[in-house]
């Protein structure tokens, strides 16, 4: 897998250095590349007590991306995946203690325990009172010795931060710290493994899986559950999280593992709302990237009991930017359209033969939808099903609001649910088509006279016409040839659209901007969409 990384033996000095050049002075490093990769505070002036935590690189922003006032005072960064060395620690903690001590901040796992721990000694050595705290909030395997620690971690780097910028003792911190521990949980899942630089995918997750449980390094989890979508995977997640915790207000934090997009997060956070856990949940953190697995396509939830005190520290101002704040995790805000906008029901009316072939039309939009987008994919951007079958499930769903005896009304009626739920040019051409199918229903039009002045009137608007790769090819002649029946127009939209496989350059539409040689062979999606649609109804 291709990586904008230069070399394994550099990659994480060189994303060390970039993190502290754009900090606009926030931040620092010690001079001790390349065995010792310490990020430090440059405000800092050892009046207050200190905190260090850190771990192997692969985790960003955690851990040095969360330096600065509020949190941690220095992050100490190993290898990808792999802990500091104990002089890496001591660095960091000689660099940034004074008289009020430094507390580590350390998650349980074997290499960091003993590195830090034994850091911890020496600087003991020196005179220095330096704590140390272990987090393990990871309940994803319930008969591990030692749970591990995973984003649970970040409550305490906020909270131990807002006690010690507030100029609290190192045993009011470390109490505080540990309080945070006792509390916290945390469980995850993916839907891949992380690519590690320089070694291949690890292909443990087959399609059609996701994995429950996995750690931060990429480590297995307690099982591997059949994916099912955003509902199914975070229904898995809160009952594994469900008896951990109890009735108090909590904090959610909402991780994403590496390369889950914001587009999917937001859904997870949803869906966190809706299950059995969201009624606990008063608060939240994200989501976003906090704690990454490299680019693990994943996602993790932590949960935290909280008292009133640790909310105010929680949402406790702090100078790095990768921190998102504290946000109250409510009800849906909603405000009324703006007068003007909303639509004008017509007055529903049945008609069943009218009902049947608009349903018809809907099933075979929605059944054409995986192909669709597949052939949009090599010309497009491979959405062109999914923005008609969701369209043709919005047009099913208000099949009995619509006034289905008055054609008239009927054009318009669709047209304004296209308007309002088919996203894109697709839906304005459509709600255009339609409208203009009332006005000459209106004038006296029968339906096949009304629909060929929709057409006319799209291509009047849109600057489309026969030839230009759209699907317009299809949708006119097929429209010429339905007065000889559905079978010569299906046909004829079946012509109509095989020929825009031979059109190599689009005069409309996304495919304008696709080179010829990626335009050849494939059908235009919006007229095989078309073409589909007229065969369905042909086979009566």
């Amino acid at each position: 897998m291709q990586q904008f990384m230069n070399g394994k033996d550099t990659l994480v000095t060189e994303a060390v250095d970039g993190l502290v050049r754009a900090s606009g002075g926030a931040l620092a490093r010690l001079d001790g590349y390349p065995h010792i990769k310490v990020v430090v505070r440059t405000d800092w002036d050892r009046g207050k007590v200190a905190l260090v935590s850190g771990g192997g690189s692969g985790h960003e922003p955690a851990h040095a991306g969360f330096v600065g006032q509020g949190m941690l005072t220095a992050a100490v960064c190993g290898e990808v995946f792999a802990s500091p060395s104990v002089d890496a620690v001591l660095a960091g903690i000689l660099a940034v203690t004074g008289k009020a001590g430094c507390l580590l901040i350390v998650k349980n796992y074997t290499g960091d325990r003993l590195n830090f721990g034994l850091a911890a000694e020496r600087a003991r050595a020196f005179g220095l009172k330096v704590s140390m705290v272990i987090v393990d909030d990871d309940v994803a395997l319930p008969d591990l010795p030692q749970a591990r620690g995973v984003a649970g971690t970040l409550f305490v780097h906020k909270i131990a931060g807002a006690l010690a910028e507030a100029g609290a003792d190192l045993d009011a911190v470390t109490a505080a710290a540990q309080a945070v521990i006792q509390g916290a949980v945390s469980i995850g899942m993916s839907l891949d493994t992380c690519t590690v630089p320089g070694n291949p995918r690890e292909d443990r997750i087959a399609a059609g899986k996701a994995e429950l449980g996995l750690g931060i390094h990429g480590e297995a989890g307690v099982e591997q559950v059949d994916f099912a979508g955003a509902r199914n995977a975070m229904a898995m997640v809160a009952e594994r999280l469900a008896p951990h915790i109890g009735k108090a207000d909590h904090v959610a934090l909402l991780n994403n593992l590496g390369s889950t997009t914001p587009l999917e997060m937001s859904i997870l956070a949803e869906e966190l709302a809706r299950s059995p856990l969201g009624g606990r949940i008063r608060w939240i953190i994200g989501p976003g990237a906090l704690m990454t697995s490299l680019d693990m396509h994943g996602f993790s939830v932590s949960l935290l009991p909280v008292t009133g005190e640790q909310v105010q520290a929680l949402a406790a101002p702090v100078a790095p930017p990768a921190w998102p704040g504290l946000a109250g995790f409510g009800e849906v805000a909603l405000r009324p359209l703006p007068d003007g906008l909303t639509p004008i029901q017509p007055e529903p009316s049945a008609h069943p033969q009218r009902r049947a072939l608009i349903a018809r039309c809907c099933a075979a939009l929605i059944a054409a939808e995986a192909d669709l987008n597949t052939l949009d994919a090599k010309t497009g951007d491979g959405d062109t099903g999914s923005t008609l079958a969701t369209a043709a499930r919005a047009l099913t769903g208000a099949l009995d609001r619509l006034p289905l005896a008055d054609p008239t009304q009927l054009y318009r009626a669709v047209g304004m649910e296209l308007s309002q739920t088919m996203g894109g040019s697709s839906g304005v051409l459509l709600a255009i088509f339609f409208a203009a199918a009332g006005d000459a229903s209106a004038s006296g039009k029968n339906w096949i006279g009304a629909l060929t002045a929709g057409l006319a009137r799209v291509m009047q608007v849109g600057g489309a016409s026969p030839g230009d790769r759209t699907m317009i090819d299809a949708l006119s002649p097929a429209l010429a040839a339905l007065p000889q029946g559905v079978g010569a127009a299906a046909t004829a939209a079946r012509a109509g659209a095989n020929a825009t496989a031979a059109m190599t350059r689009a005069k409309a539409g996304r495919a304008s901007y696709i080179s010829a040689d990626r335009l050849a062979g494939f059908n235009d999606p919006g007229a095989e969409g078309v073409a589909r649609l007229f065969e369905d109804l042909a086979r009566g």
